[in-house]
Protein backbone atom coordinates (compact mmCIF):
# COMPACT_ATOMS: atom_id res chain seq x y z
CA UNK A 1 0.00 0.00 0.00
CA UNK A 2 1.06 3.70 -0.73
CA UNK A 3 1.78 5.56 2.21
CA UNK A 4 0.11 8.54 1.40
CA UNK A 5 -3.24 6.42 0.32
CA UNK A 6 -3.87 5.40 4.14
CA UNK A 7 -6.77 5.94 5.77
CA UNK A 8 -6.09 4.85 9.32
CA UNK A 9 -7.37 4.34 12.56
CA UNK A 10 -4.50 4.58 15.41
CA UNK A 11 -5.79 2.89 19.11
CA UNK A 12 -4.35 4.36 21.94
CA UNK A 13 -2.77 7.25 19.20
CA UNK A 14 -2.41 9.55 22.02
CA UNK A 15 0.84 8.72 23.50
CA UNK A 16 3.70 6.79 22.79
CA UNK A 17 3.93 4.56 20.92
CA UNK A 18 0.55 5.33 19.19
CA UNK A 19 1.55 9.46 18.52
CA UNK A 20 4.66 8.37 17.06
CA UNK A 21 2.46 6.23 14.85
CA UNK A 22 0.21 9.13 14.16
CA UNK A 23 3.11 11.44 13.66
CA UNK A 24 4.82 8.88 11.25
CA UNK A 25 1.44 8.77 9.21
CA UNK A 26 1.00 12.59 8.88
CA UNK A 27 4.74 12.68 8.30
CA UNK A 28 3.63 10.21 4.92
CA UNK A 29 0.71 12.23 3.96
CA UNK A 30 -2.08 9.89 5.38
CA UNK A 31 -5.33 10.58 7.32
CA UNK A 32 -5.23 9.52 10.40
CA UNK A 33 -8.02 8.93 13.20
CA UNK A 34 -7.06 8.98 16.79
CA UNK A 35 -8.68 6.69 19.28
CA UNK A 36 -8.10 6.89 22.52
CA UNK A 37 -9.17 7.47 26.26
CA UNK A 38 -7.36 10.32 27.20
CA UNK A 39 -9.66 13.47 25.17
CA UNK A 40 -7.01 16.25 26.45
CA UNK A 41 -4.02 14.63 24.99
CA UNK A 42 -5.93 13.20 22.05
CA UNK A 43 -7.40 16.79 20.77
CA UNK A 44 -4.23 18.34 21.77
CA UNK A 45 -2.31 16.14 19.19
CA UNK A 46 -5.20 16.14 16.78
CA UNK A 47 -5.35 20.39 16.67
CA UNK A 48 -1.83 20.64 16.34
CA UNK A 49 -1.21 17.88 13.67
CA UNK A 50 -3.97 19.55 11.38
CA UNK A 51 -6.86 19.34 8.70
CA UNK A 52 -5.75 15.44 8.10
CA UNK A 53 -6.43 14.03 11.85
CA UNK A 54 -9.54 13.22 13.44
CA UNK A 55 -9.72 12.75 17.32
CA UNK A 56 -12.50 10.24 18.89
CA UNK A 57 -12.54 9.64 22.44
CA UNK A 58 -12.55 5.62 22.11
CA UNK A 59 -12.75 2.77 25.06
CA UNK A 60 -11.62 -0.06 22.70
CA UNK A 61 -13.21 -2.92 24.72
CA UNK A 62 -16.90 -1.33 23.78
CA UNK A 63 -18.53 -2.42 20.76
CA UNK A 64 -20.75 0.70 20.67
CA UNK A 65 -17.80 2.79 21.49
CA UNK A 66 -15.36 1.16 18.53
CA UNK A 67 -17.71 1.19 16.09
CA UNK A 68 -19.14 4.86 16.46
CA UNK A 69 -15.43 6.15 15.79
CA UNK A 70 -14.89 3.27 13.30
CA UNK A 71 -17.66 4.86 11.26
CA UNK A 72 -17.20 8.66 12.12
CA UNK A 73 -13.81 7.72 10.19
CA UNK A 74 -15.01 5.91 7.24
CA UNK A 75 -17.59 9.23 6.59
CA UNK A 76 -14.56 11.75 6.87
CA UNK A 77 -11.99 9.60 4.73
CA UNK A 78 -14.24 7.99 2.72
CA UNK A 79 -12.87 4.64 3.91
CA UNK A 80 -10.36 2.74 6.41
CA UNK A 81 -7.88 0.83 5.17
CA UNK A 82 -5.13 0.74 7.51
CA UNK A 83 -5.43 0.04 11.64
CA UNK A 84 -2.60 0.18 14.52
CA UNK A 85 -3.62 -1.01 17.67
CA UNK A 86 -1.67 0.56 20.19
CA UNK A 87 -3.71 0.69 22.82
CA UNK A 88 -2.63 -1.05 26.41
CA UNK A 89 -2.24 -1.57 30.01
CA UNK A 90 0.38 -2.65 32.00
CA UNK A 91 0.64 -4.57 35.73
CA UNK A 92 3.17 -6.12 38.17
CA UNK A 93 1.75 -8.36 40.69
CA UNK A 94 3.37 -11.95 41.28
CA UNK A 95 0.75 -15.09 41.26
CA UNK A 96 1.04 -15.40 45.20
CA UNK A 97 3.91 -14.40 47.51
CA UNK A 98 4.46 -11.66 50.44
CA UNK A 99 2.01 -9.22 49.54
CA UNK A 100 -0.48 -11.64 48.95
CA UNK A 101 -2.01 -13.10 45.62
CA UNK A 102 -2.63 -11.78 42.32
CA UNK A 103 -6.10 -9.86 42.45
CA UNK A 104 -8.23 -11.60 40.26
CA UNK A 105 -9.92 -8.61 38.98
CA UNK A 106 -6.49 -6.72 37.69
CA UNK A 107 -5.75 -9.71 35.74
CA UNK A 108 -9.24 -9.90 34.20
CA UNK A 109 -8.83 -5.78 33.08
CA UNK A 110 -5.43 -6.22 31.37
CA UNK A 111 -6.53 -8.95 29.49
CA UNK A 112 -9.74 -7.45 28.64
CA UNK A 113 -7.57 -4.18 27.52
CA UNK A 114 -4.67 -5.70 25.66
CA UNK A 115 -6.28 -9.13 24.47
CA UNK A 116 -9.98 -8.23 24.00
CA UNK A 117 -10.19 -4.78 23.09
CA UNK A 118 -7.10 -5.48 20.26
CA UNK A 119 -9.44 -8.18 19.33
CA UNK A 120 -12.70 -6.08 19.38
CA UNK A 121 -11.03 -3.70 17.02
CA UNK A 122 -9.41 -6.06 14.49
CA UNK A 123 -12.83 -7.74 13.82
CA UNK A 124 -15.09 -3.97 13.49
CA UNK A 125 -11.87 -2.93 11.09
CA UNK A 126 -12.22 -6.07 8.84
CA UNK A 127 -15.76 -5.50 8.86
CA UNK A 128 -15.26 -2.23 7.03
CA UNK A 129 -12.10 -3.12 4.84
CA UNK A 130 -13.98 -6.05 3.28
CA UNK A 131 -15.53 -3.31 1.11
CA UNK A 132 -12.89 -1.35 0.14
CA UNK A 133 -11.49 -1.59 -3.39
CA UNK A 134 -8.55 -3.35 -3.97
CA UNK A 135 -5.53 -1.52 -5.36
CA UNK A 136 -3.42 -3.29 -7.96
CA UNK A 137 -1.64 -6.07 -5.10
CA UNK A 138 -5.36 -6.98 -4.44
CA UNK A 139 -4.87 -5.60 -1.08
CA UNK A 140 -7.88 -3.83 0.74
CA UNK A 141 -6.34 -3.19 4.20
CA UNK A 142 -3.78 -3.97 6.84
CA UNK A 143 -4.05 -4.34 10.28
CA UNK A 144 -0.95 -3.92 12.65
CA UNK A 145 -1.34 -5.04 16.57
CA UNK A 146 1.33 -4.17 19.44
CA UNK A 147 2.47 -7.26 21.11
CA UNK A 148 5.74 -7.24 23.69
CA UNK A 149 8.92 -9.36 24.61
CA UNK A 150 6.53 -9.82 27.24
CA UNK A 151 4.54 -12.20 24.85
CA UNK A 152 8.10 -14.54 24.86
CA UNK A 153 10.34 -13.12 28.04
CA UNK A 154 7.60 -12.67 30.51
CA UNK A 155 9.60 -11.37 34.24
CA UNK A 156 8.03 -11.76 37.22
CA UNK A 157 5.05 -10.15 37.82
CA UNK A 158 4.23 -10.08 34.49
CA UNK A 159 1.80 -13.06 34.51
CA UNK A 160 -1.34 -10.99 33.41
CA UNK A 161 0.41 -8.77 30.84
CA UNK A 162 2.83 -11.52 29.25
CA UNK A 163 -0.46 -13.72 28.75
CA UNK A 164 -2.37 -10.82 26.95
CA UNK A 165 0.33 -9.84 24.30
CA UNK A 166 0.98 -13.67 23.79
CA UNK A 167 -2.52 -13.84 22.78
CA UNK A 168 -2.10 -11.00 20.70
CA UNK A 169 1.28 -12.69 19.21
CA UNK A 170 -0.88 -16.06 19.20
CA UNK A 171 -3.95 -14.84 17.12
CA UNK A 172 -1.69 -13.17 14.53
CA UNK A 173 -1.37 -16.08 11.72
CA UNK A 174 -5.01 -17.17 12.34
CA UNK A 175 -6.57 -14.24 11.63
CA UNK A 176 -4.17 -13.23 8.84
CA UNK A 177 -5.52 -16.84 7.39
CA UNK A 178 -9.49 -15.71 8.09
CA UNK A 179 -8.63 -12.30 6.14
CA UNK A 180 -6.43 -13.14 3.46
CA UNK A 181 -9.54 -13.84 0.70
CA UNK A 182 -10.29 -10.54 1.82
CA UNK A 183 -6.87 -8.86 0.83
CA UNK A 184 -6.64 -7.53 4.12
CA UNK A 185 -2.95 -8.31 6.08
CA UNK A 186 -2.35 -8.80 9.58
CA UNK A 187 1.49 -8.51 11.36
CA UNK A 188 2.44 -8.01 14.75
CA UNK A 189 4.77 -5.95 16.65
CA UNK A 190 6.33 -6.97 19.34
CA UNK A 191 8.34 -3.75 21.16
CA UNK A 192 11.36 -4.35 24.02
CA UNK A 193 12.35 -1.67 25.96
CA UNK A 194 10.64 1.55 24.20
CA UNK A 195 10.80 5.26 25.66
CA UNK A 196 6.98 5.54 26.66
CA UNK A 197 5.05 7.09 29.59
CA UNK A 198 5.98 3.95 30.94
CA UNK A 199 9.63 4.50 31.71
CA UNK A 200 9.14 8.53 32.29
CA UNK A 201 9.11 7.70 36.21
CA UNK A 202 11.84 5.28 36.66
CA UNK A 203 15.03 6.88 38.61
CA UNK A 204 17.92 7.39 36.44
CA UNK A 205 19.41 4.25 37.39
CA UNK A 206 16.74 1.88 36.96
CA UNK A 207 16.87 3.80 33.32
CA UNK A 208 20.17 3.01 32.71
CA UNK A 209 19.75 -0.44 34.25
CA UNK A 210 17.68 -1.27 31.64
CA UNK A 211 19.54 0.40 28.15
CA UNK A 212 22.38 -2.00 29.44
CA UNK A 213 20.27 -5.01 28.67
CA UNK A 214 20.05 -4.43 25.51
CA UNK A 215 22.71 -5.41 23.56
CA UNK A 216 22.59 -3.01 20.51
CA UNK A 217 21.47 -0.53 20.37
CA UNK A 218 22.23 -0.02 24.23
CA UNK A 219 19.49 2.37 24.98
CA UNK A 220 15.64 2.21 24.78
CA UNK A 221 13.83 2.37 21.72
CA UNK A 222 12.21 5.44 20.62
CA UNK A 223 8.74 5.55 19.63
CA UNK A 224 9.94 7.21 15.92
CA UNK A 225 11.79 3.82 15.43
CA UNK A 226 7.90 1.76 16.57
CA UNK A 227 6.25 4.13 13.82
CA UNK A 228 9.08 3.44 11.00
CA UNK A 229 8.37 -0.10 10.85
CA UNK A 230 5.05 0.42 10.87
CA UNK A 231 5.19 1.95 8.18
CA UNK A 232 7.81 -0.24 6.34
CA UNK A 233 4.81 -3.23 7.13
CA UNK A 234 2.50 -0.67 5.28
CA UNK A 235 4.70 -0.61 2.34
CA UNK A 236 5.65 -4.12 1.81
CA UNK A 237 2.82 -6.18 0.86
CA UNK A 238 4.54 -9.52 1.51
CA UNK A 239 4.37 -9.31 5.28
CA UNK A 240 1.83 -11.10 6.79
CA UNK A 241 0.82 -12.84 9.65
CA UNK A 242 4.23 -12.35 11.65
CA UNK A 243 4.80 -10.83 14.98
CA UNK A 244 8.17 -9.06 14.50
CA UNK A 245 10.15 -8.56 17.75
CA UNK A 246 12.07 -4.89 17.45
CA UNK A 247 14.09 -4.87 20.50
CA UNK A 248 17.96 -4.59 19.99
CA UNK A 249 18.15 -8.41 20.80
CA UNK A 250 17.61 -8.01 24.24
CA UNK A 251 16.05 -11.39 26.54
CA UNK A 252 14.45 -10.18 29.31
CA UNK A 253 16.02 -11.91 32.55
CA UNK A 254 13.71 -13.30 35.12
CA UNK A 255 13.62 -9.93 36.81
Amino acid sequence: MKRDEVKAVVTGGASGLGEATVRQFVRDGAHVAILDVNEERGEKLASELGENVEFYVTDVTDEESVTTAMDQAVRVFGKVNTVVNCAGIGSAEKTTGKRGTHRLESFKKVIEINLVGTFNVIRLAAERMKDNKTNEEGERGVIINTASIAAYDGQIGQAAYSASKGGVAGMTLPISRDLASLGIRVVTIAPGLFETPLFESLPEEARKSLEEMTPFPSRLGYPSEYGKLVASIVDNVMLNGETIRLDGAVRMPPK
